[in-house]
């Protein structure tokens, strides 16, 4: 079996946009790489459609489309008040904004063994269970 993964929101917002071009070709291949292992959380949704719509890339039809299409292609994990006080836990440990460690915690509640992002440690391993992978620093198959 396979690890579950778990990618940050800008990476979502690359594999949209196709910008930066190479940033984006590198998120559609991991995707595609790993479609059947890529959990999402409802606070990813969410950010992603803010982002999108708030920085006009698309029209709010367009972003939820997409946030629709996420919904239809990967398992959606809920925000519970065990991953809002275990991410609070993690603000304090690791340092990371409450939000990066609702990700944490969202993914770890998830059983993913990887989660992709570009704005945390690469190679940190959280609690034992947990990598994060820069995948433009390297793209683990």
């Amino acid at each position: 079996m396979s690890d579950k993964l778990f990618l940050d929101t800008n990476l979502w917002v690359y594999f949209f946009t196709k910008d930066p071009q190479t940033k984006s070709q590198n998120i559609e291949a991991l995707i595609d790489h790993h479609a059947d292992s890529i959990f999402m959380s409802t606070q990813v949704l969410g950010e992603l459609y803010h982002v999108l719509t708030r920085k006009q890339l698309f029209s709010r039809q367009e972003a939820e489309a997409f946030v629709v299409r996420l919904i239809s292609d990967f398992p959606i994990i809920p925000i519970d008040t065990f991953s809002v006080t275990q991410s609070i836990s993690f603000n304090l440990r690791y340092g990371y904004t409450y939000w990066d460690s609702l990700i944490i915690a969202t993914a770890l509640s998830s059983d993913c063994t990887v989660l992709y992002s570009e704005d945390m440690q690469h190679n940190q391993l959280i609690e034992n269970k947990l990598r994060i992978i820069n995948p433009f620093i390297s793209l683990v198959p």
